[in-house]
């Protein structure tokens, strides 16, 4: 399987078909900006073309 993207504003991991989306601004109280709206649609798009994840979780530095 290829590696997760990479992104500035979240933290994305795939493993056993969980994704992760860990929002990674703690110093923000993780408060969503635009860039990690993006960045949060495109790891969603990742996943939806991936069979093999069955799970997303989002969670919060």
């Amino acid at each position: 399987m290829p590696s997760s993207p990479r992104f500035e504003t979240i933290l994305f991991d795939i493993a056993e078909g969980v994704a992760t989306i860990t929002l990674n601004r703690p110093d923000r109280l993780n408060a969503l900006t635009t860039q990690m709206s993006k960045a949060m649609l495109a790891a969603l798009k990742t996943c939806a073309r991936d069979d093999h994840i069955r799970c997303v979780v989002i969670t919060g530095a």
